[in-house]
């Protein structure tokens, strides 16, 4: 399973390019979780202990009670507050059919950064896109 896991992250944008190796590293330091129907994952404003892939099921994702989206298999949360240490910035729900994740806690994800310079930089420039994409989509409901 961990080879599988591996695989489908490396597929994920924020960590395109990484080496297997890395992934694999990330992969040895995380858990399947499976969150029940309605579970809050996330909640706005808390500190975050993991970043989270989507592997099954579908998630809400809420900013100040109002929706912003849905999540699916292959989406992810958690990177940002991983990074900066900051609250988190949205809440995630657990759909009505539940999800499940694959969820690498901060010690890893950091560790994976910090003995790796080449992934802290292909993680910053896959943030940025995001935030771009965000901020573009943000200006287009303007």
């Amino acid at each position: 399973m961990g080879d599988d896991i591996a695989t489908r992250l490396g597929e994920v944008r924020l960590f395109a390019g990484c080496p297997t190796r890395v992934l694999k590293q990330l992969v040895d330091g995380g858990r399947e979780v499976d969150h029940k129907p309605g579970r809050e994952v996330a909640v706005e404003g808390l500190g975050a202990a993991a970043f989270h892939y989507v592997m099954d099921g579908s998630a809400e994702v809420t900013v100040g009670g109002s929706p912003r989206g849905e999540l699916r298999p292959g989406d992810y949360f958690g990177e940002i507050s991983l990074i900066d240490g900051k609250p988190r910035s949205a809440t995630v729900r657990a759909g009505d059919q539940g999800m499940k994740t694959y969820a690498i806690d901060r010690f890893e994800f950091t560790q994976v950064i910090k003995t790796h310079p080449d992934v802290a930089h292909t993680l910053l420039v896959n943030v940025c896109g995001r935030l771009r994409e965000c901020e573009a989509a943000r200006s287009a409901m303007a």
